[in-house]
This record gives structure tokens, C-alpha cells and sequence, in this order.
């Protein structure tokens, strides 16, 4: 009879899982030799934990179903926690195994000891268990299989002894059949269409599952006969997007920017998300971006069939015959002189080839990206769901090993980049076709605008040397080449062209440091400013608007 790990191991393949993302120590050494049993296992070692969850995180939302984590007691599973929470708020399916001492070791305190569970249930409120037998674990994997693998997705943790793990007796289970996802009520939708034939200003806002394709297309046939807005939330967790598609307007980052979005909207329709808020609470600002006077309505929950849904608005609406606007293909110029953060996102939008996966963790930098990319062809688009930064170096592995015959393209801060450096060794051990720009600005520059959101007087040269990454400025070219992958730095627009040009066209890992200046050169004072000069990224619409209500 196999051990507990080598059961456990072909539960995981029977059930679709076939990548484990690992960082072990020695009490998950059996399930390390155990990946030589289960030729459907590919194991991909990452040298830090918030690699392995990061990149895990990454393929599930482009493959649709989980991937395993391997992690080292708690300390490790603390050591993934962020990016873990990333999932969480992504409604991500995770199975997340965490070794931890042998079952009669616990009573001694061991170094290493500590709550695993505890720890878990900050990122996996719907499933943490410990296996307590050998003979247990592999049903204790199959429910957490379920649950991860439901709707919405989730993060399961399963905790894994040592012992239970090495001990004899372990007899692999199979998976039970899921019931379909159910589609939104007659109630829900009858609802929705007295608020959209009641003649007032309606808007749709998608999020999860409604931001892809067979949602979009049903949303955008609504929005055509019905003349309903079309919203996405600010941070999907994957978004269809480029020509051909029916065009969606994300809400703005900026709860001033947001504010201006939905000032209008008299019926707010929520498919798979909830109703926007302020990413922080600001002195004097709402938090609840809903306006006065505004009613909500849930057409469908994370847990109900999201597409469904909306074809069954469709038709109660009689819209499903209707033809909805399409994004139509338009690319930008190539830029050309000095580089800036705008002329990287223009490049992009400029050469960015057909069915690519675009990462973006840019934050300040990569404002402008959504209108460059918008008319770019066919792509998927990741986002920073949760607000951990150091999510898409991670997040771009596992796009890349669940679609490798697709280019990735991950945007990347300089400050986020830091926080998992270590995922571009991961990249050229994988030999993954990845290309990665970092916006290095020298600066946490979304901070120096929050410093002035959130009102903070007299600030000082201790304060802004907090936010400030000039001494000394970090090299990702070299720490690219020192970890094996491919690295250049620019300056120019021009050379920013051609190493892309030659980074799509060139299998494996690359690096493009783009040296760009500090995205809030010239504020003094004062946000609105800068967010008026960066109108160009915004819809026409948001634009007029703003301008209107906060030109200087």
C-alpha cells in the first residue's frame, strides 16, 4: 500500500491538479519524494514562499481550476500569506498544503511549532484542517478539493503531519460529481428589469466570472437595447479584453475619480461582485461609493452562474438578439524620445501581439495602460485583486505554465518587484515565455499620492525619504541576468521598442528595466492636478466630467 504522500499525490491528478508550486522543508520531505510517483505532477520549486502562492494564484485564474502550494510549516505559510490573501479577495481556487511537525512531535514546542491553523483561516476561511491519520487524508483532499474548486473559488488549506504523511496505508480517493452552478432567481431577475425599464439612469457593474467573454457578450446585447453603462470593478481577477469585445468601463482606483463615474447612476446592478468602495478610508471622504439616492441590486452572486445570469436577463428583456458595441481594433503609435511611464504602456499597446496575458502591477506607473491596450488585440488582463503588492512576478509564472503557447507581458512597479525578485530565477529555471517590464521611477509613487490624500501636514525629508527608492537606485537588469534571465535597462523610447520587439519575438524570460521619472514630478500639494494631466488615460466620458467638476 502506498504512504500517505504518495495517495495524496494521485488524489491531487485524479482531480485535475496537476502543478504543485513548492518551498519545503523537511516535514514535507515524503511529499517531495512522493512527486516521482505521479508522472502528471509538475513540480515547480520557487525560492520564496510568496513565489509559490503568487504563481499558484496565477495559473488557477488562467487555467480555471487550482493548483497545489507546498509549504513549510507556519512560518512558511506566513511567509505566502499575502499573496494568498490576493486570492482570497480574487475568489481564486487555491489547494494549499502546509506541512507541519509529527502529530506525537507537537507536545514538545518545537522551534518550528507554531498555530498553523490560526494562521490559515486569515486566507481560508472556508476550509483549514489538519489530517489527523494517514488513512483520513485523502478524503480530508478531496473536500478541500471541493471546496476550492466551488463557486466562488476559495483557498483550502490542508495541513499535513509528518507523520500521516510518511505513515503506511494511505488509499487515494476520487473526486464526487459538483452540482452545476446555479443561475440568478425570477425574483432576482424581474427585479433587475423593473430597474431597467423604469426609464432611470442604470448601470451594470461585473466582476469575477462576469468579465469574461460569454458575460461580456450577454452584458454588452443588454447594454445595447436597453442602453445600460457597462462598469467593471476596479481589480478583476481576469478580464477578456481588446478588439472585438464589447468594451467595459473599470470604476477608477481614486474614490474622486469613482465618485464622478457613478455620480448619475440611479440603479446599480451587481453581477459576481459587490458594490464599490473606497480602497482606504480618507478624513472628510465617503467610503461607500454608492451615491445618495442610488438602489442596488444583485443579479447574480460569486456562488451563481454569472454568464447565465445575464443570458437570462437578456432574454426577459428581449435583448437576446441584440447587437452590442465592439471594442474596434486600433493600436497606438510607436513612441518615440525620452521615455516615460505613458510611452511604455503606448509601446505595449503598440506591439502587443495576439491572445497575450497581460499582468499588470504597475500601480502609478501603468495609468495610462487601459486606453493603450484597449483596441490592442485579443487578451486577458490580471490585477492586483487583493492590494498585497508583489503579486504579478509570481502571478506571471503561473499564467505562463497554465498557457504556455501564450505570451505574458507583466507590468511591474519597482518597489512591488522587490517584494518577489526571486520569481525570475523560478522564470529561467522554467524557461517560461514571460516578458517583464519594471518601471523604475525610484520612488513608491502611489504612496506620495496617498501622503497627500489622506491629508498628513508638514511633511518632512524623513517622511518622503520613506517613499523614495533613489539611494541607491535599484539595477533590475543585473538582478535579472545574476538569476538567469535575459535583462536590459532603457532610457529611450526607442530602445524600450526594440528590446520588446525583441523580447516577443524570442522565446524564454526577459527583463526590460524601463527607466522612467517619478510619476508625481510637479504636484505641490495638491492630487486633482496630477489626475488632470492624466486624463487621457480616462473615458471620454470620466474626462468631460472631471474636467467640469475639478479643473483647477
Amino acid at each position: 500500500m502506498p504512504n500517505g504522500a504518495q495517495a495524496l499525490m494521485k488524489t491531487l491528478v485524479d482531480a485535475g491538479i496537476e502543478v504543485c508550486f513548492t518551498n519545503p522543508g523537511t516535514s514535507e520531505m515524503h511529499f517531495v519524494a512522493a512527486l516521482d510517483s505521479e508522472p502528471k505532477m509538475r513540480a515547480v520549486l520557487a525560492l520564496f514562499e510568496g513565489v509559490a502562492t503568487g504563481a499558484a494564484d496565477g495559473y488557477a485564474r488562467m487555467a480555471d481550476k487550482p493548483a497545489a502550494t507546498l509549504l513549510h510549516l507556519g512560518c512558511g505559510l506566513g511567509n505566502g500569506l499575502a499573496n494568498l490573501h490576493n486570492a482570497r479577495k480574487g475568489k481564486v481556487p487555491v489547494v494549499n498544503i502546509v506541512g507541519d511537525h509529527a502529530t506525537y512531535h507537537v507536545k514538545y514546542d518545537a522551534q518550528l511549532q507554531s498555530d498553523i491553523e490560526t494562521v490559515a483561516r486569515n486566507v481560508s476561511p472556508g476550509f483549514v484542517r489538519t489530517s489527523q491519520s494517514t488513512e483520513a487524508l485523502c478524503q480530508d483532499a478531496v473536500e478541500a478539493i471541493v471546496t476550492a474548486k466551488g463557486l466562488p473559488g476559495q483557498v483550502a488549506t490542508l495541513i499535513l503531519p509528518a507523520d500521516v504523511s510518511w505513515g503506511e496505508g494511505g488509499v487515494p480517493c476520487a473526486m464526487p460529481q459538483q452540482a452545476p452552478a446555479q443561475v440568478a432567481d425570477d425574483s432576482a431577475v424581474a427585479a433587475v428589469v423593473s430597474a431597467i425599464q423604469s426609464g432611470k439612469k442604470t448601470a451594470i457593474l461585473l466582476g469575477g466570472h462576469g468579465l469574461r467573454e460569454p458575460s461580456l457578450q450577454a452584458a454588452g446585447r443588454i447594454a445595447a437595447h436597453s442602453k445600460v453603462k457597462l462598469f467593471g470593478e476596479c481589480f478583476p481577477t481576469r478580464i477578456e479584453r481588446g478588439a472585438g469585445l464589447p468594451p467595459v468601463e473599470r470604476i477608477a482606483y481614486l474614490a474622486e475619480l469613482a465618485g464622478v463615474q457613478l455620480a448619475d447612476i440611479e440603479h446599480l446592478i451587481l453581477v459576481d461582485c459587490k458594490a464599490p468602495v473606497s480602497f482606504f478610508a480618507y478624513p472628510g471622504k465617503q467610503s461607500y461609493l454608492v451615491p445618495d439616492g442610488c438602489t442596488v441590486h444583485t443579479l447574480s452572486t460569486p456562488e451563481q452562474d454569472a454568464a447565465a445570469s445575464l443570458e437570462k436577463l437578456a432574454a426577459a428583456l428581449g435583448a437576446s438578439n441584440a447587437q452590442p458595441e465592439l471594442q474596434p481594433a486600433q493600436r497606438p503609435g510607436a513612441p518615440r524620445g525620452r521615455l516615460t511611464a505613458p510611452k511604455v504602456c503606448k509601446a505595449v499597446g503598440h506591439y502587443l501581439p495576439e491572445d497575450a496575458i497581460i499582468v499588470d502591477e504597475a500601480i502609478t506607473s501603468g495609468l495610462m495602460l487601459n486606453a493603450l491596450t484597449a483596441g490592442s488585440p485579443r487578451h486577458d488582463m490580471i490585477t492586483l485583486t487583493g492590494g498585497a503588492i508583489g503579486q504579478g512576478l509570481p502571478n506571471a509564472i503561473g499564467a505562463a505554465i497554465a498557457c504556455p503557447e501564450r505570451p505574458v507581458v507583466a507590468l511591474i512597479g519597482d518597489g512591488t518587484a522587490m517584494y518577489t525578485n526571486q520569481a525570475l530565477w523560478t522564470m529561467a529555471r522554467e524557461q517560461l515565455n514571460v516578458t517583464s517590464i519594471i518601471f523604475n521611477n525610484q520612488s513608491y509613487s502611489v504612496l506620495n499620492i496617498e501622503l497627500e490624500r489622506v491629508g498628513a501636514e508638514e511633511v518632512g525629508p524623513k517622511a518622503k525619504s520613506q517613499l523614495d527608492l533613489n539611494g541607491p537606485v535599484l539595477n533590475f537588469a543585473q538582478l535579472a541576468q545574476g538569476m538567469g534571465v535575459h535583462g536590459v535597462r532603457v532610457s529611450t523610447a526607442e530602445e524600450f521598442n526594440k528590446a520588446l520587439e525583441y523580447a516577443l519575438s524570442h522565446p524564454g524570460p526577459h527583463l526590460i528595466e524601463a527607466m522612467v521619472p517619478e510619476s508625481m514630478n510637479g504636484v505641490k500639494r495638491k492630487v486633482l492636478p496630477w489626475v488632470l494631466r492624466s486624463l487621457p488615460s480616462l473615458p471620454l466620458s470620466l474626462t468631460r466630467a472631471l474636467k467640469k467638476k475639478i479643473a483647477p
